[in-house]
């Protein structure tokens, strides 16, 4: 007699991994302190607005804007962007020789709340002694169902990258 079906079991651990996954997520903007640089990943539309009107708040700041989707955006003073990543991992490269030739020991990491995690673990890989200061852009007016198409397609990508796959967008 059969006590568990492996393919059920299989199933139930990919459905808890993703409830943790989302339940660790950070959901609201750690305090922003005068001296720290924001780093903002590019990819969703909601990024950028959202950290410039976080950079606004904090006039003694320096930001800068990683990836390939900020051309044709005009950035105030203090703002630099960086256009050659296009995924994850080359964001996270490219925030490491930044933060290394700055000097910097903490950063603030924005990026969408379902990209955040995954994110988050490539740059502490890749920066582990500099300390990651969470603020997430929220998933807003976007249909439940796209939500979770969204949250389901991170955690499959965040898996794929805790077994070794690194480069994938």
């Amino acid at each position: 007699m059969k006590f568990f079906n492996p393919s059920l079991l299989v199933i139930s651990f990919f459905v808890l991994g993703g409830a943790v996954f989302k339940s660790t997520a950070p959901t609201r903007c750690t305090t922003i302190l005068p001296n720290d640089s924001i780093f903002v990943l590019t990819g969703d539309v909601r990024r950028i607005p959202f950290a410039l009107r976080e950079f606004r708040k904090h006039p003694t700041t320096r930001m800068y804007i990683i990836g390939a989707g900020a051309s044709g955006i005009k950035m105030p003073p203090r703002v630099t962007v960086e256009s050659n990543s296009k995924s994850t991992y080359q964001n996270a490269v490219a925030i490491k020789r930044i933060a290394e030739s700055q000097g910097l020991n903490r950063i603030v990491l924005i990026t969408t709340v379902d990209h955040f995690n995954r994110a988050k673990y490539l740059i502490k890989d890749e920066l582990p002694n500099v300390e990651i200061a969470p603020c997430p852009v929220p998933l807003t007016s976007m249909p439940v169902s796209k939500r979770l198409e969204r949250w389901t397609t991170e955690y499959i990508k965040y898996v794929g990258t805790l077994i070794g796959i690194k480069d994938s967008k």
